[in-house]
């Protein structure tokens, strides 16, 4: 009985195997400099518009309802989905769009410099994705090249609802920072954030590439304005 009950589970265990990837390339200690971009957060901060947790979670919602979060969803699901089928041209085209759906120079830098040290560290410690064959020097995004590695191994409503938390918990360690706002405040806006990622991640799965776009000049505006702000802590 007890062998038996030893073999379910570790049948179990392996199924969830992708856990662990997916856990560690989201994870604030891998290295893709996520820490450095706030994303147009330090200005609104600066000027006073976000000063607690209900203006920080807004912010947050409006990045991944109707900025450049929601269009990194899209654009990682199309990734994922050419890359697990083995459609380059397809790919060839996620990657393109990506690499021009951005509003300024900062949030280019942002998705950018953080594709290439994702494509740098996965390529390194995780081969055999996708992601070796797809990534030859050319221009990546963060979630094109996320996408790519994910795909055939992490089920896609995963690698979503994870790569949303993630771009939460950044922008939320950011205004941890800089309002500044104690811990327990940070975690009180991720649990608020919850059913907006939920329902965005889903949403993104049933979203055509031809669909892909952003609404939130705002944030756009702030991110301007940040390139010629005095003082900065952060590279957006």
């Amino acid at each position: 009985m007890l062998a038996a009950t030893t073999i379910r589970a570790g049948s179990r265990m392996s199924d969830l195997a992708w856990l662990l990837p997916l856990g560690t390339w989201l994870s604030p200690a891998y290295p893709v400099g996520a820490f450095s971009y706030s994303h147009g957060l330090e200005w609104t901060v600066e000027t006073g518009a976000v000063t607690d947790v209900a203006g920080l979670a807004d912010y947050v919602a409006t990045v991944l309802e109707a900025g450049a979060g929601w269009a990194d969803l899209v654009l990682l699901a199309a990734a994922w989905r050419a890359a697990a089928t083995g459609d380059d041209a397809a790919f060839e085209q996620v990657r393109e769009l990506a690499e021009a759906l951005r509003g300024t120079s900062e949030t280019a830098l942002e998705t950018t410099q953080q594709g290439a040290s994702f494509v740098l560290a996965t390529r390194a410690a995780w081969p055999g994705t996708p992601l070796d064959r797809l990534a030859d020097g050319k221009v990546m995004t963060y979630p094109v090249a996320f996408g790519a590695a994910a795909a055939g191994e992490i089920p896609l409503d995963a690698a979503l609802l994870g790569f949303a938390q993630a771009v939460a918990a950044n922008l939320v360690s950011a205004g941890v920072r800089l309002i500044p706002l104690g811990q327990t405040d940070g975690q009180r806006t991720l649990a608020r954030l919850v059913p907006v990622i939920a329902r965005i991640a889903g949403q993104a799965q049933a979203t055509s590439l031809e669909d892909v776009g952003t609404a939130a000049p705002a944030i756009d505006l702030s991110s301007m304005r940040h390139e010629t702000q005095y003082t900065r802590l952060f590279r957006s």
